[in-house]
């Protein structure tokens, strides 16, 4: 059943609504929208948050991992009462306090190709806040396969790159398109790399932005372009790549 802007909601999103791209047509189509958020680190930590505050309708969080005491300074839902406790639970719980009106599903358990395809296909867009490229390719291989929209994000030092790939139009390139082969996770490793907290959360932010604009269907987003962050040296660039003709997409 299709949700509707009661007196509450006109009042909550009323900044959003005033937007000409947006308006009352516009936050039905957040509202009624369902994201997938694959970690709820760095990335997924911002990335709920600033949907939730939107008002996108039904949101999943996908993590097996328990809160640190060093994720605090880029992660912004915890605090250090939540160390060593499950991050999908204390996201779904700070998320009820920013919007009781959404719908905020868990998934305690890591991605694999036993889970993710059943999971991915009850949601409308993806969004990728892995911290390794296993789970990048594994989103970018059922996200094709089931047509949907995947918002790649990947972070280290000060530095950010973001994909949006929309599956739903067969001259998409995928991941495989841009990668050669697979990377090696040391380049994502922030124990290792070292990462600043607003990093993370900028890049978290874009990918928000990418994930609105695919529901409102409005402005240019970043198809067959890699957005290349370097948050240190404010230079920000977009790289066109093609659709390789032997991939798999």
């Amino acid at each position: 059943m299709k949700k509707n802007l009661n007196k509450s909601s006109l009042i909550r999103y009323s900044r959003q609504i005033v937007l000409k791209n947006v308006g009352t047509f516009g936050q039905k189509k957040i509202i009624n929208s369902k994201v997938l958020i694959i970690g709820a680190g760095g990335l997924g930590c911002p990335v709920a948050d600033l949907l939730a505050r939107s008002g996108v309708g039904e949101i999943g969080i996908m993590d097996y991992d328990k809160v640190s005491l060093s994720n605090i300074h880029r992660q912004t839902l915890y605090t250090a009462k939540d160390v060593n406790k499950f991050k999908v639970d204390i996201v779904k719980k700070r998320l009820n306090l920013i919007n009781k009106y959404i719908k905020i599903n868990t998934y305690n358990r890591k991605a694999s190709e036993k889970n993710l395809i059943n999971i991915i296909n009850k949601y409308d867009i993806i969004v990728d806040g892995s911290d390794n490229f296993k789970t990048k390719f594994l989103l970018n291989k059922y996200s094709l396969k089931l047509k949907k929209i995947l918002i790649v994000g990947a972070i280290s030092k000060f530095d950010g790159h973001i994909f949006t790939f929309d599956f739903n139009s067969k001259k998409s390139p995928c991941l495989k398109c841009f990668y050669q082969s697979e990377p090696s996770d040391e380049i994502l490793n922030c124990e290792a790399e070292g990462i600043l907290g607003s990093t993370a959360n900028i890049v978290g932010a874009v990918q928000v932005n990418e994930v609105l604009k695919k529901i409102l269907n409005i402005g240019k987003d970043l198809k067959s372009n890699i957005l290349i962050l370097d948050l240190l040296n404010l230079n920000f660039r977009k790289v066109l790549f093609k659709k390789k003709r032997n991939c798999v997409c």
